[in-house]
């Protein structure tokens, strides 16, 4: 039989950044959501000497798409090597790896390679321009590793709620009726093409200052775990970056609701969304208390509905 006839893309990039910290970024997969913008969720499912095991979820091209990733560390000459199964393209699968070496004291030659069977996976130009994508966020995302403490904020708020998680969980799924029961939300959009794979649209307002913002985002939903993660694709300023969960962890009297928030602030955010004179640490402060604002109000709202319900039911 004649072999398969592969597509391949190989393109290098100068990055001003130490190796170590590219491999790293590299490596650290779950916190790419936070640092390059088109994933949305990654869970390690597996962890060995050599390497680890990915499921993780992406947007492409409008669509979000579920890859199976297997992966080959070796930090001493800073690869990875990583064979991909794509939900959206389950007969193009993808190898590659990616090669960081030095080119100075804090630079590097980043260096991407993809191959793929031809067919389903699109043209050769499709696979460039996505490798030449992949390539530029995680410069982008490394270029900043000097203010990454500065531009980084992760927190979390929690409520404990004597009630029922389902009738909780059900509450944080339905999003689409927050502009009735949240007080900051003043409208809703939803679609659900999938199960369990939401894209939302929410028109909020802050108290404090009377203004409307517009921020839209992916949810997936994991009913059986207690928890959606959802990362926003059009962010209001100051933020850069907005990655979140709810996550539960019931207990024999009720359950625990966390909202975990994973934040990159916009660079140079401080004067247009604080005025003149604002510092970093005055814009992170400020996004602190708003977004933990909106969360406790949600959370306070979640625990009145399924303590209400436990109510009715006595």
């Amino acid at each position: 039989m004649p072999s398969q006839r592969m597509h391949s893309a190989r393109h290098t990039a100068l990055v001003a950044a130490p190796p170590g910290v590219v491999y790293g970024l590299l490596a650290d997969a779950p916190r790419w959501p936070v640092l390059l913008p088109s994933y949305v969720h990654v869970e390690r499912v597996d962890l060995d000497a050599g390497g680890d095991s990915l499921r993780v979820w992406q947007l492409h091209r409008g669509q979000v798409r579920s890859v199976l990733a297997r992966r080959v560390l070796r930090p001493r000459e800073r690869r990875i090597e990583f064979g991909l199964r794509d939900s959206l393209l389950p007969d193009a699968p993808t190898s590659g790896g990616w090669n960081v070496s030095p080119d100075g004291t804090d630079r590097c030659r980043v260096t991407l390679r993809q191959e793929r069977p031809a067919g389903p996976g699109g043209t050769p130009g499709a696979l460039e321009a996505q490798v030449r994508a992949e390539l530029a966020a995680v410069r982008e995302a490394a270029e900043r590793w000097d203010r990454l403490d500065e531009l980084l904020l992760s927190f979390e708020d929690s409520v404990y709620v004597c009630g029922s998680p389902e009738i909780v969980y059900d509450f944080l799924y339905r999003v689409g009726d927050w502009a009735d029961l949240v007080p900051h939300v003043e409208r809703a959009e939803v679609t659900e093409d999938r199960p369990g794979v939401q894209r939302t649209v929410l028109h909020t307002s802050d108290p404090s200052t009377g203004d409307t913002s517009v921020s839209e985002a992916v949810r997936l939903c994991f009913p059986a775990a207690g928890r959606i993660v959802h990362q926003a694709t059009v962010t209001p300023a100051p933020l850069a970056a907005h990655y979140g969960e709810w996550y539960l962890e019931p207990d024999a009297r009720g359950v625990r609701v966390v909202c975990a928030h994973q934040v990159m602030l916009r660079e140079g955010a401080a004067t247009p969304a604080l005025g003149a004179g604002a510092l970093p640490a005055d814009v992170r402060r400020h996004v602190r208390e708003q977004l933990g604002r909106t969360s406790t109000e949600a959370l306070a709202l979640a625990r009145w509905h399924a303590e209400s319900a436990l109510r009715r039911l006595r």
